[in-house]
């Protein structure tokens, strides 16, 4: 490819999840792009104007001239490939790289000579040459380094975050050889105000993505290891960090569950990647372990406030506040946690597909509050909004008296019931 016509240049993005659609929306502003991606069901609701994701508004996908595939075919001429699919751990917690092989095959099976294929899927140090590399080779019977090149550009989107967007964050970049960093710098420079920084190379890309979310992952891990031992102590963690905080450099984390499609997957491919070398990645898999614990220890914690078998409130299923998003909420683990000792659980949430959450987690959410009686503990397990503003009329609509607040976002500490409930939080 020729650098100076790369405005020219025609991109194709396969995967429409989270990452691939904000970023294919953002460079179609700029160059011609193609969204592609293989669930035919997404293709229809993004051409009618729906992001189930609830990340990208109607007006916003008919601002730009996206053009929206689920034919691979369609891919056939393309310049530049940007692979954002999901790169999940399997349940025996490593890595499952099934969609990027797969993500692979498709790319390789219609890519021409001169094609640039970047990845800005999440993954260890030395899978983008070593393992997609030869898949696109064997499909494509292409030559990598001399047919077609490689890149990489780790994804940091935040779901929910509308400060830290894809054109607002730094992008950072390497390519197979230093023309191709040049011209993924040039496109990443245009479509983002952060700016680009060139890495080294693109094993050294990889590794700065996968440690980014291990580091959060370990600093949280600390924060719920002292929250365990304040606990014991009477004390509560969020009492703690408020205090702790008023320090210029306390590092500001929070207790709870740790889940999500990044901090609670990354430092397993890390760990993986340490484990093939002969090292055990001690701190990362202690981390990932105190983390995974965070949900039986908040059931013990919450049967022990209650007198038996009870009926219990959750609110919140998805991995975080404010977003619809389900993958590897460990909420689930917590209701699995409850019911193991003899509770009823009825599911709440705001922002989840009720669809989604029965397909993918055999968990049949309730429409609304309207049961005859009321519950005998009240869960709040995900901050979302409509959560965060419950007050004294929705607390005695929803519990019995004398019944149990468990707060684990810290989100009703303000809220004050004169005594009418138990309360508990991390």
């Amino acid at each position: 490819m020729n650098k100076n016509n790369l405005k020219e240049q025609k991109i194709a993005v396969i995967g429409l999840g989270y990452v691939g659609l904000p970023l294919a929306l953002r460079l179609a502003s700029l160059y011609p792009v193609a969204g592609f991606d293989i669930d035919h069901q997404r293709i229809e609701e993004l051409r009618s104007g729906f992001d189930r994701t609830r990340e990208i508004s109607r007006a916003e996908l008919r601002s730009v001239p996206l053009h929206i595939i689920d034919n691979k075919d369609d891919l056939a001429g393309y310049d530049i490939y940007i692979v954002t699919v999901p790169t999940p751990v399997n349940d025996l917690h490593k890595p499952d790289l099934g969609a990027l092989m797969s993500a692979c095959k498709t790319v390789g099976s219609i890519m021409e000579k001169g094609a640039i294929v970047v990845f800005e899927s999440t993954v260890y140090p030395g899978v983008t040459e070593d393992r997609c590399g030869p898949e696109l080779e064997k499909v494509s019977g292409l030559n990598c380094g001399e047919d077609f090149m490689l890149g990489y550009s780790p994804e940091r989107i935040n779901p929910g975050d509308t400060v830290h967007t894809v054109d607002k964050i730094t992008k950072i970049v390497a390519g197979q050889t230093p023309e191709v960093t040049e011209i993924l710098a040039e496109m990443y420079g245009r479509m983002t105000e952060g700016g680009v920084f060139i890495a080294k190379n693109i094993r050294t890309a990889e590794a700065a993505k996968v440690i980014e979310n291990a580091q959060r992952d370990v600093n949280i891990a600390f924060i719920n290891e002292v929250t365990m031992i304040f606990n014991r102590m009477g004390l509560s963690s969020y009492d703690v960090l408020e205090a702790a905080r008023t320090k210029w450099n306390f590092l500001d984390f929070r207790p709870g569950l740790v889940g999500g499609h990044c901090i609670g997957v990354d430092p397993l491919y890390l760990a993986h990647a340490a484990g093939e070398l002969g090292h055990n990645a001690e701190v990362i898999l202690t981390g990932r372990k105190t983390n995974d614990a965070m949900a039986k220890f908040i059931a013990e914690k919450i049967h022990n406030r209650l007198n038996g078998p009870s009926e219990i409130l959750m609110l919140g299923l998805t991995f975080k506040e404010n977003v619809p998003d389900l993958r590897n909420s460990k909420v689930v683990d917590l209701i699995h946690a409850l019911k193991e000792l003899g509770h009823q659980i009825d599911v709440h949430d705001a922002m989840a597909s009720r669809a989604e959450a029965q397909t993918v987690m055999g968990i049949d959410l309730i429409e609304g509050f309207d049961r005859l009686e009321e519950y005998d503990c009240v869960v709040g397990a995900v901050a979302h909004s409509v959560y965060t503003q419950f007050n004294d009329r929705i607390f005695r609509e929803l519990l019995k008296p004398d019944g149990l607040i468990a707060d684990l976002k810290g989100m009703w500490r303000d809220y004050e019931d004169n005594n009418q409930f138990q309360r508990w939080s991390l």
